[in-house]
């Protein structure tokens, strides 16, 4: 039904193409599968399939976001790259500012970039928009699948700050808009020209949401919501920058009117803008992995030195595209990804135990705080099978993960889950005696 009227709304306006009803067609589609998938939800909420329903939730719209992602991101790259390779000086008709020969899959192509707009626009003009929309999208409702839904598992940390789930989800959410506000006005001043200086106060700017986000939530959260403030910004790049300066070009080419040349400018800037948070946000989809990076007392200088980082990686790809050289950037950006690894090492642990601890004590502080989420048939209000298939139910099971108890509950004390289960530093010291003693097994 949903779908029926957005065709019949768009040809009643007199768009009767495939091409204009596309937009139409995927926002009915998306609308109909959301409708689908709160009616089950509501219909199976209370029930064993409820924990099913969110994990099937979970890896759906995740991959959704990796696929979309990996588009956009590789649109970025590659445009990034032309712009960078272009020949501008040999045998160029005076319309154009560049062109590129290259070879792919088989086939020879050529490219041409126009100093403004050629002389007919032609019809079938393949505008990059809708990967950069369905990524934030997706991601946006992965923050909600991961991080909103279970707010008190995965977003709040007590020990941080004891929010409410409305108080947590309202702040990541307005921070995400008052992050993108600030940047655009930012770029809407002096100071989009240049760049070294846009570059370093928006790095400040940046690193202070960074440290806001560990001050209010769960430090993979407070990761995660850094990402998802650089993917705000890149989606409001293309949504609210490049995408009109280009139907405005398209507009005066089409009329025949003289174009703006700062329009095609200030969108290859945002554009240019994008290419360099794509390492640092693809860091962070990756670091809930990683505990040792938001585990650090202060995760968010680990956070800030790996997206610097990163972003001086690309900087260095990015002029080895334009033919240009530099021997300090590479190095200088190892070396604070060198950095990074070096002051997240975990801190050696020189006090003697005691006394020797028993398998017996350690299987009770397991089972007391570590079998909820990790047993074969969990009771954890969150997790209704175990996590990445980790369980604790036999003394075989604990023996043969020596290495990750020691990791996320001794080191890191990533585990349990923001402490949920309350583990006590002395529990944990007794499971580091227990391992480092031999992690004999009575």
């Amino acid at each position: 039904m949903l779908l029926l009227t957005a065709i019949t709304y768009a040809l009643a306006k007199g768009k009767n193409t495939f091409a204009d009803l596309q937009g139409y067609v995927y926002a009915s589609l998306v609308m109909v599968m959301v409708t689908i998938a709160t009616v089950g939800y509501l219909q199976i909420k209370g029930t064993i399939w409820e924990g099913h329903f969110h994990e099937w939730l979970n890896i759906v719209v995740r991959w959704m976001h990796i696929t979309f992602g990996i588009a956009w991101i590789g649109a970025s790259f590659y445009f990034v790259f032309l712009e960078n390779a272009l020949n501008r000086t040999e045998g160029l008709r005076d319309e154009l500012a560049g062109n590129l020969w290259a070879v792919h899959g088989g086939g020879f192509y050529y490219l041409e970039k126009y100093k403004l707009a050629p002389k007919t626009i032609p019809k079938q003009l393949h505008w990059f928009k809708y990967e950069a929309y369905f990524t934030w999208l997706s991601g946006f409702c992965l923050l909600f699948v991961v991080y909103y839904f279970h707010a008190k598992a995965f977003l709040i940390d007590p020990n941080v700050m004891d929010l409410t789930p409305l108080e947590g989800v309202s702040i990541g959410v307005l921070s995400l808009l008052v992050g993108w506000v600030v940047y655009d006005l930012l770029c809407k001043t002096p100071l989009l020209k240049k760049g070294m200086w846009l570059a370093v106060l928006g790095f400040l700017i940046l690193t202070g949401f960074a440290w806001f986000y560990t001050q209010v939530f769960a430090a993979r959260a407070a990761f995660i919501h850094f990402g998802a403030l650089l993917g705000t910004i890149m989606a409001g790049n293309v949504f609210f920058g490049i995408i009109p300066a280009q139907k405005a070009m398209v507009k005066a080419a089409k009329e025949g009117s003289p174009l703006d040349p700062n329009l095609g400018k200030n969108a290859g800037l945002r554009s240019l803008h994008n290419n360099y948070f794509t390492l640092p946000v693809l860091f962070v989809m990756i670091s809930n992995h990683f505990p040792s990076t938001f585990s650090h007392e202060y995760p968010w200088l680990v956070l800030m030195v790996i997206s610097l980082g990163s972003a001086g990686v690309k900087h260095y790809l990015n002029l080895r595209e334009k033919g240009q050289q530099s021997i300090w950037v590479l190095p200088i950006s190892i070396l604070l990804l060198l950095a990074a690894a070096f002051i997240t090492a975990p801190k050696v642990n020189n006090e003697a135990c005691e006394s020797e601890v028993g398998f017996t004590e350690v299987y009770t502080i397991i089972q007391e705080r570590c079998a909820s989420c990790h047993s074969s048939q969990p009771t954890d209000d969150v997790w209704t099978s175990p996590p990445n298939g980790v369980i604790y139910d036999t003394p075989a099971d604990i023996t043969k993960l020596l290495d990750k108890i020691m990791q996320r509950v001794v080191i890191t004390k990533t585990m349990p889950q923001n402490n949920k289960t309350n583990m006590t530093p002395e529990e944990r010291e007794k499971l580091r005696c227990w391992i480092e003693q031999g992690a004999l097994v009575e």
